[in-house]
């Protein structure tokens, strides 16, 4: 089975479209850690597409931390697709390790890359023809004005397109759409891939962008801090539930 299969049996069985982010914040990686985190995930399971774990987070903790994310992920139901966000980006033998390590070693489902040093820096990736990957094209950052949003010099194409061109060498590839810059402009010259939008919550994105889009492929909307990292009494479930809801009537 396929990323984009599993990912669509997903959706297809809980009618949603949530991507929960495991942005962990944790200051160690002990068994209270672990704890934390497994509720996290046995809380949100009934609301969730598919989870997206950021590496960042794990190897800030060092080698105990990256062993506490595999040991994590080890822990998902296997019916639920897993998202490593790692944004690599390199050539060669390095970029190759680094498929390795995601796709053999963790066994995620899929990957975010960032595609800025070319078409080849895919390749090691792609040879996972079951595996999916995301790449960046319009992230939810305000730098993303600084290059992906730039015109291209003799018309009327941007950069991100450039990118959203590389979504053609497989099925499984898709784009990183960030909400908070995802205009309607965004949308109409975004191909109809898998897409992993992120900026919902605290970052302050708009689901209105998302109505009527009349998209075919499978969508993730991730929401991070709007789940972890809330003080309004409310539990991971209920905040779960409430983006749920949000995205499906968005969507609808």
């Amino acid at each position: 089975m396929t990323f984009r299969d599993k990912l669509e049996q997903r959706i297809a069985a809980t009618g949603s479209n949530l991507c929960v982010g495991l942005d962990i914040r944790a200051d160690n990686a002990l068994e209270s850690t672990k704890k934390h985190i497994l509720q996290i995930i046995e809380e949100t399971l009934p609301y969730a597409a598919a989870f997206k774990p950021n590496s960042a987070y794990f190897e800030a903790l060092g080698w105990r931390g990256m062993r506490l994310l595999s040991m994590i992920l080890k822990q998902i139901p296997k019916e639920i697709p897993i998202v490593l966000d790692v944004k690599r980006g390199d050539i060669g033998e390095t970029q190759g390790y680094y498929a390795k390590a995601a796709y053999d070693e963790l066994d995620v489902d899929a990957v975010t890359l960032n595609p800025y040093m070319g078409r080849d820096t895919l390749e090691p990736f792609l040879k996972y023809a079951d595996k999916g990957i995301y790449l960046l094209g319009v992230t939810s950052n305000k730098g993303a004005a600084d290059i992906e949003l730039q015109k291209l010099a003799g018309g009327d194409r941007q950069v991100f397109e450039i990118v959203a061109d590389m979504t053609q060498a497989s099925p499984q590839v898709g784009l990183v759409i960030g909400l908070t810059n995802a205009a309607q402009e965004v949308l109409s010259r975004t191909p109809d891939v898998p897409l992993l939008i992120p900026g919902l919550g605290a970052q302050g994105g708009d689901l209105a962008a998302l109505k009527g889009a009349g998209r075919k492929a499978p969508l993730l909307v991730n929401v991070s801090r709007g789940i972890l990292y809330q003080d309004d009494g409310k539990t991971y479930a209920e905040r779960a539930a409430h983006w749920d809801q949000s995205i499906r009537a968005a969507l609808a």
